[in-house]
């Protein structure tokens, strides 16, 4: 893979990297391009941290470094939307105006709560969990449409209590697969986030038997990236990427440019 398509830098809430760096460090490991995709969570405040960012500053600052390192880097500018049913007017007022390459759509937050903390687990079984956080992805993603790519499908099982061990495909194909059909039916595609092999699953997001039914389904826009916080995690697990989506019946993966798909062959 040559491209990343999802990073974070300081301008997002839970990132203190900055911005040059994270482009060289894109540059020293041979990438031809990439996405900055900071946080914009509206209405989520978590430890005392906003995940939003200004959009004068952020465009000033990567419309300078792309010229900066145009020739040595294709860099887009994208975003990562935080979704919630309640949310669609104020996230099409904020891509407004601005030229975005790539807007990814997460669901990060669950009827105020994000399962990256234990208490969204507490008084549940993970297949419960899992299953609420799939009702809210069907529920997000039709209320809110705006968005390119739907991030990290299933994240939430990293921190299950016994993550994996609850979950598979078969275990929540009706609701996988409304996702699914809603994302191919709206021209939408699919993220493969490796930052599930970096927290130590069997896996990347989404698990490959989700992709498989994306493919299956006639999805064929799958964009890739490593979510990277830090440096060092730029195109983490991008070795596996290939066999992955070969496995998968993918020939081809997606990079978003001014907000449409450029497929790339899967070398």
């Amino acid at each position: 893979m040559c491209s990343d398509s999802h990073m974070h830098t300081r301008f997002s809430g839970d990132s203190e990297a900055d911005p040059e760096s994270m482009i060289l460090a894109s540059i020293s490991k041979g990438l031809e391009s990439i996405c900055i995709t900071d946080h914009e969570d509206m209405d989520y405040v978590c430890e005392g941290i906003e995940f939003i960012f200004g959009r004068e500053e952020y465009f000033r600052t990567f419309s300078e470094l792309r010229e900066k390192y145009k020739d040595q880097i294709d860099l887009r500018i994208g975003v990562e939307i935080g979704l919630q049913p309640h949310l669609p007017e104020r996230i099409h007022s904020f891509l407004k105006g601005y030229s975005f390459d790539y807007v990814i759509g997460s669901v990060h937050v669950i009827r105020g709560k994000d399962p990256y903390y234990r208490d969204f687990f507490d008084g549940r079984t993970d297949r419960e969990a899992y299953r609420e956080v799939l009702d809210e992805t069907l529920t997000d993603i039709s209320c809110c449409p705006d968005f390119d790519a739907l991030g990290h499908l299933d994240y939430s099982v990293r921190y299950g209590t016994h993550r994996e061990e609850e979950y598979s495909y078969q275990a929540f194909s009706d609701q996988i697969d409304e996702i699914l059909r809603f994302l191919v039916e709206h021209g939408k595609g699919l993220e493969l986030n490796t930052a599930g092999l970096k927290y130590g699953l069997p896996f990347a997001h989404p698990h490959p038997d989700i992709l498989k039914r994306y493919r299956e389904l006639g999805g064929e826009i799958v964009t890739i990236g490593s979510d990277a916080h830090r440096e060092e995690h730029i195109a983490y697990g991008f070795d596996k990427v290939s066999g992955i989506l070969e496995d998968c019946g993918f020939r081809y993966y997606a990079e978003f440019k001014n907000r449409e798909p450029v497929f790339r062959r899967i070398k």
